[in-house]
């Protein structure tokens, strides 16, 4: 199927996002007659690092990875974008008139309402809910951030590991990649580590798949006894 149309879209954009509720007629117009409808395939590159910012992007449908990448094709996932949620750094950009300093991939098939750069503008300076949407959007971002800065500069990577096994399992259906991704680590030394871990008799390793085996001692080794 296609994409909705705009009016079926913003329809959904209400429903979830509550700041659109009761604007302005005119800030209602504006926004119905701008904004747009993209509905995207998984793997879809939404915006790379030092693109332009153009849209203020409201996800009804799906889930979008921010993530930075180093020079050497390491990736490490800063959060993720669902239905009902929007992106912190987009808000950034189109604050700062700044370019994209992250990546942002759609993981599955995602529909958002794409908000043009001026009527973003016209939203904070007339639409109060509006405006205080985008403030505690960076209150709850910067402190989901904060804690992914504390986990990567203070926390082993064994403790990673382990309370992310603990999160997702008992059945982990991953690649070692995908949680070195994950984590911001490579695959290497992931698996090195779920070696162990098998060795120690904590988990069970299979293709594809990890099997949560001592969920007690998984615990321990996350808060680091």
């Amino acid at each position: 199927m296609g994409a909705p149309s705009v009016e079926d879209a913003l329809a959904r954009a209400r429903a979830s996002f509550r700041a659109l509720a009761g604007l302005p007629p005119a800030l209602e117009s504006r926004l119905a007659a701008h904004c747009r409808v993209v509905k995207v395939p998984p793997g879809t590159r939404l915006f790379d690092e030092r693109s332009p910012c153009g849209a203020f992007p409201l996800v009804i449908e799906g889930r979008v990875k921010v993530a930075k990448l180093s020079p050497t094709g390491r990736e490490i996932v800063l959060y993720r974008v669902g239905p009902g949620q929007s992106c912190l750094l987009t808000s950034s950009c189109l604050l700062s008139r700044r370019d994209y300093s992250a990546t942002g991939t759609a993981e599955v098939e995602t529909t958002l309402v794409a908000i043009p750069r001026d009527v973003f503008d016209e939203l904070m300076a007339g639409a109060p809910a509006f405006r205080e949407y985008v403030h505690a959007l960076f209150a709850d971002r910067i402190g989901e951030l904060m804690l992914l800065v504390e986990e990567v500069a203070f926390r082993r990577l064994d403790q990673r590991l382990a309370a992310h096994l603990l999160a997702h399992g008992p059945h982990v259906a991953a690649r070692h990649q995908d949680i070195a991704t994950e984590l911001g680590s490579v695959r290497e030394i992931v698996s090195r580590l779920l070696s162990d871990f098998e060795d120690r008799g904590l988990v069970s390793l299979g293709r594809g798949r990890i099997e949560v085996v001592e969920r007690g001692g998984l615990e321990a080794l996350a808060a680091g006894r």
